[in-house]
């Protein structure tokens, strides 16, 4: 018995000993908020004060040494979200998190995203100032790197630091342009609705359709169709694995001083994107004598992308334009590794890469490359090699000065000099919204546009063979969407599609004019705004669109079908506002209808798959009000029911009666508990998780 409670008693010194040790351990990894640290290159003493919220606010005598003490506090607070993002363009997440991570790294790797990287920082201007300011700021993430404590997670994934450079920034950035994209999850999947059901299917969804081209519909048209379906399925598999947010949409309005209560412009910026631990914006204040600006940093970016100080403010949305473009590659009969195209037949050029998987071997991978771009056909084995399908990513095929666009963006000291930056700023697709202390507000939509052969729908795989399907021109950048102290006195953007100053549409993935008519809608109804009711609105939850679809599902409907308590519901949904507060049970059961509504509308014709495919773009967002408004749609029918032909009635009625039985299953029988925060989770998760052991 003695000898049982010694064993006992030394194992609990042991455990206690271990406990301390972790607990020494990690707190010695914890970031420096106080004290004197001596940074090699800082030319005179700064200071950094933590706030409450742990914000750092950088006093300095130059810049040059206040962006390197912004990129020593932002790695002490942020290495390890730098190291991951850095990781995504060149294929390097496989490394930190083993396998299951390959076929996102040969993803990432085939846009080239990381080669484009590599070509821009060769042709740097090394003398120029943003280059100096961005050298700075990677020397003071170096400096952590070389003197820090070592985050936690280097040691739960046995990865070693190494220094950052500016190919890891221009990374960051790609990644960022990337992210906005949606073509490469919605121009395959259009392509297969209309070879698979017919261009009289893409009549209702609002895209423009063109006749294939002959050699094309002579190719193997169910093998066609597979192959785009499981495209789409890789690039969202690749998508969905990546251990970090992206970028999923924005609100911005800013009011002129015409319609503020104290004369003073008033900017509101809400970028939406996806929730993590750590967040992905890092706030900081910089001040110097010469310069000053409290902005908000992307890990490993120098420049913040929304800012303000005394004189203006910026902020952006995603502008949601058609950057990319997808080809059908025409192989030589004789020759695959030949294709045509405008100059005749040409070799592809084939790219080599190593991809480094943790606890394996490495991964030899290999694509090939058109004059359009990569061939995606090898990022899955799924796809068949026979019809290679390229992507033109304008994003890599320019000329990349984001760098410099946005050092001058956060330097520009009034709307002149803001506006001589933007044309610079070529991809990813931004809407830019400004204000400034002179009155003045303005939005811009920066990007580089280009124009495409008229009837040509951009939203389907093109003919790479003829040379005929390539783009006529580029835009200037005066025939951009923009607006310049309007006469209505506010400029806004919510991702929604801009009227046109240029003639012609600009084509592109925008999103349903929900959250836009919302804002016009506030906005028009008052004139006078302080900064507290413009707070307000940020978090404003009401949708005007959503109750005039209430009204179209409801004229086919029969409340007597329903039991005295679901109609009591019913009626409830029918004088909805619009409101979606955590305790409203009407969107509870708004929302779940719609979901069976387009499950029974479109899953028949795509099937499991492909309607997953499809809740996944921003087209099905746009269909949901025009489509509960088309009583004739070809889409109502049901095509697995051949003696029958079901009417937009029937599929709202029985959607109707599946969104009920779901909120039972879901919420129980009490409908006073139906409420929508209850079927809501939210988890800001952090990249360690994906680690299998942790």
């Amino acid at each position: 018995m003695k000898l049982f409670k010694k064993i006992v008693l030394t194992l609990l010194i042991i455990a206690v000993l271990v406990g301390i040790g972790l607990f020494v351990f990690v707190h010695t990894l914890k970031p420096t908020y106080s004290g004197t640290l001596t940074l090699a290159g800082i030319k005179k003493t700064s200071k950094v004060y933590f706030d409450n919220y742990g914000i750092p606010h950088i006093y300095a005598e130059n810049e040059i040494d206040a962006v390197r003490v912004l990129g020593y506090v932002h790695a002490q607070d942020r290495l390890w979200q730098m190291e991951l993002l850095r990781r995504v363009a060149r294929g390097g997440l496989s490394e930190v998190f083993g396998k299951e991570l390959i076929k996102t790294d040969k993803f990432f790797l085939t846009l080239g995203i990381d080669d484009a990287s590599v070509k821009t920082v060769s042709q740097l201007d090394r003398s120029s100032r943003s280059v100096q300011v961005a050298e700075a700021y990677l020397d003071g993430i170096n400096q952590f790197i070389d003197n820090g404590p070592t985050p936690i997670e280097f040691y739960l994934t046995g990865i070693d630091k190494t220094h950052f450079d500016l190919v890891d920034v221009h990374n960051a950035i790609g990644y960022m342009a990337f992210s906005f994209a949606q073509g490469h999850k919605t121009d395959p999947l259009l392509t297969s609705i209309k070879n698979k059901l017919g261009p009289e299917y893409l009549v209702d969804l609002e895209v423009d359709v063109k006749s294939d081209t002959q050699w094309i519909q002579n190719y193997n048209l169910e093998q066609e169709n597979t192959d785009n379906t499981n495209l789409v399925a890789a690039v969202h598999q690749a998508m969905e694995k990546l251990p970090i947010p992206q970028f999923i949409g924005s609100n911005s309005w800013v009011l002129a001083p015409a319609k503020t209560k104290n004369k003073k412009v008033i900017l509101a910026n809400d970028p939406h994107i996806g929730f993590a631990q750590p967040s992905v914006w890092y706030e900081a204040h910089i001040h110097t004598p010469t310069y000053e600006k409290y902005g908000y940093h992307l890990a490993g970016i120098p420049f913040p992308l929304l800012g303000h100080n005394r004189a203006l403010a910026y902020g952006l949305t995603m502008f949601e334009n058609d950057d990319t473009d997808f080809y059908y590659e025409k192989l030589h009969p004789d020759d695959k590794d030949r294709y045509l195209n405008g100059n005749g037949y040409q070799a592809f050029e084939t790219i080599r890469k190593k991809i480094k998987v943790k606890d394996s071997s490495e991964v030899l991978f290999e694509y090939r490359k058109s004059v359009h771009g990569p061939v995606l056909n090898g990022i899955a084995e799924e796809i068949n090699d026979e019809l290679p399908v390229s992507m033109s990513w304008i994003y890599t095929k320019l000329e990349n000065r984001l760098l410099e666009s946005l050092y001058l963006l956060s330097h520009a000291r009034d709307i002149n000099e803001f506006c001589e930056s933007l044309p610079l700023l070529h991809a990813p697709g931004l809407n830019v919204m400004y204000g400034d202390a002179e009155g003045n507000v303005a939005w811009w939509a920066s990007a580089q546009l280009y124009q495409m052969p008229d009837s040509l729908s951009t939203k389907f795989i093109l003919d790479g063979s003829t040379g005929k399907e390539e783009p006529l021109r580029f835009l200037k950048f005066e025939e951009n969407p923009q607006a310049i102290n309007p006469p209505w006195n506010y400029v806004y953007s919510a991702n929604n599609q801009p009227d046109s100053i240029a003639g012609f549409a600009y084509p592109g993935y925008y999103l349903s004019e929900n959250r836009a008519k919302r804002i016009v809608r506030l906005l028009e109804e008052k004139e006078r705004w302080d900064k507290l009711e413009v707070s307000q609105m940020v978090t404003d939850v009401v949708s005007n669109v959503n109750t005039e679809v209430v009204k179209d599902l409801f004229a086919h409907i029969d409340e007597k079908d329903f039991d005295e308590k679901e109609a009591e519901l019913l009626d409830l949904l029918m004088s909805w506002n619009g409101s979606n507060d955590l305790n409203d049970k009407e969107p509870a059961l708004y929302h779940r209808w719609i979901y069976y509504v387009l499950k029974n509308t479109f899953e028949d014709e795509l099937g499991n798959e492909g309607f997953s495919q499809l809740l996944k773009t921003h087209l099905l967002k746009r269909l949901i009000a025009p489509m509960v408004a088309n009583s004739t749609s070809i889409w109502w029918d049901n095509i697995n029911t051949p003696e029958t032909k079901e009417t937009k009635k029937e599929i709202i009625q029985i959607s109707l009666r599946q969104a009920i039985r779901s909120l039972y299953n879901d919420l129980g029988s009490d409908m006073n508990s139906w409420k929508w925060g209850g079927i809501h989770t939210l988890e800001h998760r952090h990249p360690i998780g994906e680690v299998d052991a942790l």
